[in-house]
């Protein structure tokens, strides 16, 4: 048995969703694999076992040998950012219900809350596009919405990035100056809630609106890498922006026209930003063999 739990794009609503702001999220085809085999123990690629250790208790795992793995891994560099411990504590959970033959159909609730024990701090919004899939919009206290899915390309800017450190400046700028965290609060939400209407124009928006926050708050947000990547989506016809906290890891673009996205994509190789193929695909699942 297989579990394979997708990995996570945030593409509108970053840090003010942190304040209960709504965000859109796409579960995209690289995450994190458990294989489930007889025997004892359980192997991770980096022998670090926190989050999954943690969810197989959680959800009272039978004795089994759990083998995580990447899912569609890429061979840059670093690590670019897709969530890889959400889905692993996505797939640990549905590993573990599976193994002892129960439905894992109200697992999210618990990976959320395990993800977090572990962290520390976060949204659980990559958690709940691991569990859920699709291109959705999240707010709190409202089941969350599938929206269509635009022509989505990730980019590289070279560098992996931390979330954890531009999260404690930016929960230290809302507390100092919550008249203009505030108004970055409201202009989130009006980007979310446009996003469906016009992804590109929403995309611009956000990109905007995130590097004048981050130069109040004095958050190292935008990359020349990152910048670059964004000038040439606006130079083709569309859009990028980072994905998630910033400083580094992928740019999400959005370009509608086929030719221009190709040469997009071009252009971004021929400048050492390398494109990372992605689809949006469906929430955890149970399967026999890596899908072709």
């Amino acid at each position: 048995m297989l579990v394979l739990a997708p990995g996570k794009l945030f593409l509108a609503g970053e840090y003010a969703v942190l304040g209960g702001g709504p965000a859109i999220v796409a579960a995209v085809n690289r995450g994190v694999s458990c294989r489930v085999e007889m025997g004892e123990g359980v192997e991770t690629p980096t022998g670090d076992d926190r989050f999954v250790a943690a969810a197989l208790t959680a959800v009272r795992a039978p004795p089994r040998r759990y083998r995580f793995a990447d899912w569609n891994p890429t061979d840059l560099p670093g690590k670019p950012g897709f969530g890889g411990s959400a889905a692993a504590t996505v797939a640990a959970c549905v590993a573990g219900r599976v193994a002892a033959g129960l439905p894992f159909d109200d697992v999210e609730h618990i990976a959320v809350a395990t993800h977090r024990a572990v962290q520390g701090s976060g949204s659980g919004l990559d958690v709940r596009a691991s569990s859920r899939g699709d291109v959705r919009r999240y707010a709190p206290d409202a089941v969350p919405a599938k929206i269509p899915a635009p022509p989505l390309l990730a980019v590289y800017s070279g560098r992996s990035a931390s979330t954890a450190s531009r999260v404690g400046i930016y929960r230290a700028w809302v507390r100092a100056d919550p008249a203009e965290a505030a108004a970055f609060a409201r202009d989130s939400r009006d980007i979310v809630d446009a996003f469906s209407e016009d992804p590109v124009a929403a995309l611009l928006a956000a990109y905007a609106r995130l590097r004048a926050m981050s130069a109040l708050a004095g958050l190292d947000y935008d990359t020349p890498a990152l910048a670059r990547i964004a000038a040439l989506a606006l130079a083709h016809g569309g859009a990028a922006k980072p994905s998630g906290a910033g400083g580094g890891d992928v740019a999400i673009a959005i370009i509608h026209d086929p030719e221009a996205r190709a040469a997009f994509a071009a252009a971004c190789v021929a400048e050492g930003l390398p494109p990372i193929p992605i689809k949006v695909t469906s929430g955890v699942s149970v399967v026999t063999e890596y899908p072709t």
